[in-house]
């Protein structure tokens, strides 16, 4: 008995530092990004930029665009471009600090409706995009942005394609 309460004793002991260690490394002053919306944070642009390039790529290959739709293809690909600026001007953590609780809490609610409201625009304006060049696709272009567009929709995104 005595045992098994060293190894409890051992564990807890363990546990309390390695949370006290997570606990004082908080959010890295050097990447302000990190600190908002409950650890999200943005992507390497340059990274979600090739991406993006890749799948439009990919995509316009499997739909074999023709000339008459290219002006189509050219808005919807500039629609489907992952934003190069973060969507929301996140305060510092120093500016966060001056701030009393309640005001804290009603800086971030104002600052997570502006990016919300900025994010529903974008996927509006995606939205829009997608209709537009699907009016100008033909019966079989349809079929290939439809199976398209329901793996995106779909849980695991890009992952049910690596299992096609």
């Amino acid at each position: 008995m005595k045992r098994v309460y060293k190894y409890v004793l051992f564990a807890a002991a363990l546990g309390t530092v390695g949370f006290g260690a997570f606990a004082q490394m908080g959010p890295k002053a050097d990447h302000p990004e990190m600190m908002h919306m409950g650890g999200m944070h943005q992507g390497d642009s340059a990274k979600m930029t090739e991406r993006a390039q890749r799948h439009l790529s990919t995509l316009k290959n499997k739909l074999h665009i023709t000339a008459s739709q290219e002006g189509a293809w050219t808005t919807f690909a500039a629609a489907m471009q992952p934003p190069t600026q973060p969507n929301a001007a996140w305060p510092n953590r120093a500016e966060l600090d001056k701030l009393t609780t309640p005001e804290r809490i009603d800086k971030m609610k104002q600052l997570r409706a502006q990016h919300h409201e900025k994010m529903l625009v974008q996927m509006g304006q995606r939205d829009e995009a997608v209709k537009a060049l699907y009016s100008t696709l033909n019966a079989d272009q349809k079929k290939v942005l439809d199976a398209e567009h329901s793996r995106m929709g779909s849980r695991g995104g890009d992952h049910q394609r690596m299992k096609s």
